[in-house]
């Protein structure tokens, strides 16, 4: 097995596309509680952590020229997991194919989590398959995920700030970017962040002095702790609750405020919560940044600290990244939209009548539609997805396709608009959060220029726009709830959009 130190080869982001600004806060309750931030990004409602962490994975291990295949660390990190029980890398690495004995953590219960989670993948070491290191050995790699999209009550300076976004690092021995020192540090400050068992929604005591000082005393104590001059760092991901109080801590930490700004990405996201810090840490590799300071603070008084050099200012490769942020591609939405896709405006699912799928089912079909497995006919040759019963083209009946992977894109055969009052029960509630949504029958390629008709929800377009012959991309996202378990599943987007 190699024995190098494992170092970031690759990172991929995603923030959804919807956008509400401060302005539209300004107007609903006449005045902001998150200064410095512009704008905050906010997930559709069939988005979350667990989706958006995917998002921001796939990217990651694309840049890298990885599969999930060649996975045997996995870490998940988020505050707002989707299920508070539940081990969520088991459907990750299902979505992203990750092999069943590779390695895998959750971290949660901190804005903290994020830096535990790269923390817990470093102190993992290198990952190979063999140990001769001869010709026939498998590159293995490490990936972390941290996702969030956290909420306060309505009128409260931590929904005001918050945000959405998520961040996905590819570790390996052959990394560009090494985490030269890294240090934690803690000290009891309860009641700085919190969130109640069963809640919602995270608060704090307002208490605003008494907040600063744990934040500033926290991660000061995480950096003085390094065994590194951060006095010449390039960037400083520092977290960032809201659009200030970073900046104010940048005199203890060390660095000015201008090497925080470098790398900021609050101010057009929000507060990204256990994200945050991996967020501004993937902007800083993407940006070539040489040498990086990385410092979270955890709710209650923890932080961790890390010192990223760079290689590239030794004349080596760049940290492949894929970062998928928005920018001028955002949709802006106004407070009664954020409101609606938050659910607030919504009655939530109605009762009965929704075509019913049991779990032991949805499980038999999870490989397609988390990994786009098709079946070939036997008999005839054609392509059939799901890959089950009797074959379209030739009506045999088949015991045993062939598996075919697909790539995930495919044509627009057939397209049609989901209205209020259309969408089948099961989709009552999303329609009623996001509005109108197109539907489409897609023909998937397949290898030799075959293709594979399926229906799929479109999504991250004007439902009116979607068109016969429009080429889209699969992705992952929230089919719908029953029974308490949420089902997942592939939907499709214009290929080219984020």
């Amino acid at each position: 097995m190699s024995a190098e130190k494992p170092k970031i080869e690759a990172v991929g982001a995603y923030a959804p596309r919807f956008r509400v600004s401060a302005e539209e806060f300004e107007r609903a309750w006449g005045r902001f509680h998150a200064a410095g931030v512009n704008a905050k990004a906010v997930p559709d409602a069939d988005e979350d952590a667990l989706t958006m962490g995917y998002e921001a994975a796939v990217r990651a291990l694309d840049a890298a020229g990885r599969a999930g295949a060649d996975v045997s660390f996995l870490a998940f990190a988020s505050t707002t997991p989707p299920l508070a029980e539940e081990d969520l890398t088991a459907r990750l690495g299902g979505m992203l194919a990750v092999p069943a004995d590779a390695t895998r953590h959750v971290f949660t219960g901190s804005t903290r989590a994020g830096t535990r989670a790269i923390d817990a993948a470093l102190a993992a070491g290198p990952w190979a398959d063999g140990s001769d290191g001869g010709d026939d050995e498998v590159d293995r790699v490490g990936l972390v995920v941290a996702a969030d999209c956290p909420r306060g009550d309505p009128d409260s300076s931590e929904d005001h700030a918050a945000g959405a976004g998520a961040a996905a690092f590819v570790l390996s021995g052959s990394g560009a970017a090494e985490v030269a020192a890294r240090a934690e540090y803690a000290e009891a400050f309860p009641g700085t962040r919190f969130r109640r068992t069963g809640e919602e929604t995270v608060e704090g005591l307002g208490a605003t002095g008494y907040e600063r000082q744990a934040f500033t005393e926290t991660l000061a104590g995480a950096v003085e702790q390094l065994d590194a001059d951060v006095s010449e760092v390039d960037a400083a991901a520092v977290q960032a609750p809201d659009g200030k109080l970073h900046y104010r801590a940048a005199g203890a930490l060390g660095v000015d405020a201008e090497t925080i700004q470098r790398c900021a990405t609050v101010h057009e996201l929000g507060d990204t919560g256990a994200a945050s810090v991996p967020l501004s840490l993937a902007k800083a590799l993407e940006q070539d940044d040489e040498r990086i300071l990385a410092a979270s603070f955890g709710s209650g008084g923890g932080a961790d600290a890390f010192v990223v050099e760079n290689e590239r200012e030794r004349g080596g490769d760049a940290v492949a990244a894929a970062l998928a942020l928005g920018g001028e591609d955002a949709e802006r939405v106004g407070y009664a939209e954020y409101l609606r896709k938050r659910g607030e405006l919504t009655s939530g699912p109605p009762e009965g009548g929704g075509a019913y799928v049991s779990v032991p089912s949805w499980k038999r079909t999870l490989d397609q539609r988390h990994r786009l497995l098709a079946g070939r006919c036997p008999e005839c040759g054609d392509l059939n997805f799901p890959p089950e019963g009797a074959c379209n083209a030739c009506k045999s009946l088949v015991e045993s396709y062939e598996e075919v992977q697909l790539p995930g894109t495919g044509t627009v055969e057939a397209a049609t608009v989901i209205s209020q009052g259309g969408a089948p029960p099961e989709f009552a509630e999303q329609q009623a959060q996001s509005g109108d949504f197109a539907v489409v029958v897609v023909a998937l390629d397949g290898p030799d220029g075959e293709s594979a008709s399926v229906p799929a929800q479109v999504v991250s377009a004007d439902p009116q726009s979607v068109e016969i012959g429009d080429r889209v991309a699969a992705t992952m996202r929230r089919i719908y709830t029953q029974e308490g378990v949420t089902r997942y599943g592939f939907k499709v987007r214009p290929q080219g959009t984020e």
